[in-house]
């Protein structure tokens, strides 16, 4: 009797086991709502009983996004080595994504906006700050992803506590129209490295460029003329998910971007570039209705997610483009 009831019981258990990891999985993998940086650094800074000064906005995104990262549901799943997390990868690319603008984000803080001249101090906390966030991803012991990463953040936070202290001189911020150029480089090349792996999902022929508009010009080794690129299969998710969270992580620093450099880009008469931006990186944070991310051709039948996010990050980094040349103008 006993012989014959055990096995169902451990088939039940073992489904029921399956379903809970599954429903799990689930819940972890829903991406986070985008937050209101105005109100998150107003909040903080009434708590702290200090007062907003220019940079305040953008360092305070740098750790909310941060929190973020670390204490969404599930916490920080890239480096997980137990199920269900483990076989997870849609989530784990999204915080590649947000970790890769946060990283740029946090060198630019170290070496232009927190420095007034190129022979100038470094700020003794983003220098601490800044390395925390460069260590692998996946590391999950001695030291681990995380505790790195809060490592940052509590530094970058003792750097916003020294710059919003009128009292003392020793932290600053300089929201200028260099600095943010300067930043907003780095954040064209990678949205422009991100655009071109969506785009490839359906393959594409791509003519050699990497040599042109210098006659002298030479690289270390030869490249074929034409180039046949495409994402892989496997990789598509991973990639469309790593495009989410970086413009998720992008959105919120414009923002705060909007708030610190208001004068500058009133100057510039830049403030709708800005904007315009910001809207096309909405874009990218709409609901995927579907399952699975598909990877239709062109002008198929079937959908291509990739595609339209290659589309709202192409769109947005024009407009950064046009941003910079805006900025450099005197």
């Amino acid at each position: 009797m006993w012989d014959r009831i055990k096995p169902v019981w451990l088939v039940w258990g073992l489904g029921i086991v399956v379903l809970l990891l599954l429903l799990l999985s689930w819940y972890w993998s829903s991406e986070p709502d985008t937050f209101d940086v105005t109100q998150r650094a107003d909040q903080y800074a009434e708590q702290h009983k200090v007062q907003p000064v220019a940079g305040f906005y953008l360092t305070h995104t740098l750790m909310e996004v941060g929190q973020t990262l670390l204490n969404k549901p599930g916490g920080y799943l890239a480096n997980d080595v137990l199920p269900p997390s483990v076989i997870m990868d849609n989530m784990p690319s999204w915080e590649f994504g947000v970790l890769e603008m946060t990283r740029d984000l946090a060198l630019a803080m170290r070496k232009d906006l927190s420095r007034s001249q190129s022979q100038s101090v470094e700020n003794p906390d983003l220098v601490q700050a800044q390395p925390k966030f460069n260590i692998d991803h996946r590391s999950w012991l001695l030291p681990s992803a995380e505790s790195q990463y809060q490592d940052g953040l509590n530094a970058t936070e003792r750097y916003l506590l020294s710059l919003a202290d009128v009292d003392r001189e020793g932290a600053q911020f300089y929201a200028r129209a260099d600095n943010l150029r300067d930043w907003l480089k780095q954040v064209e090349k990678r949205l422009g490295s991100l655009s071109q792996r969506l785009s490839a999902s359906v393959g594409q022929q791509r003519e050699n460029i990497d040599l042109a508009g210098d006659s002298a010009a030479r690289q270390s080794t030869q490249s074929p003329q034409v180039q046949h690129i495409q994402t892989s299969w496997w990789q598509l998710d991973n990639v469309f998910y790593e495009a989410r969270g970086a413009s998720w992580a992008l959105l919120h620093y414009l923002k705060a971007v909007e708030r610190d450099f208001a004068e500058v880009l009133e100057k510039k008469n830049a403030r709708v570039s800005l904007k315009q931006i910001i809207r096309e990186l909405e874009a990218t944070q709409q609901t995927v209705w579907s399952p699975m991310i598909l990877n239709g051709s062109g002008f198929g039948m079937m959908a291509n997610h990739s595609l339209v996010m290659a589309n709202y990050l192409s769109r947005a980094n024009a407009a950064i483009i046009d941003l910079t040349e805006l900025l450099q103008q005197g």
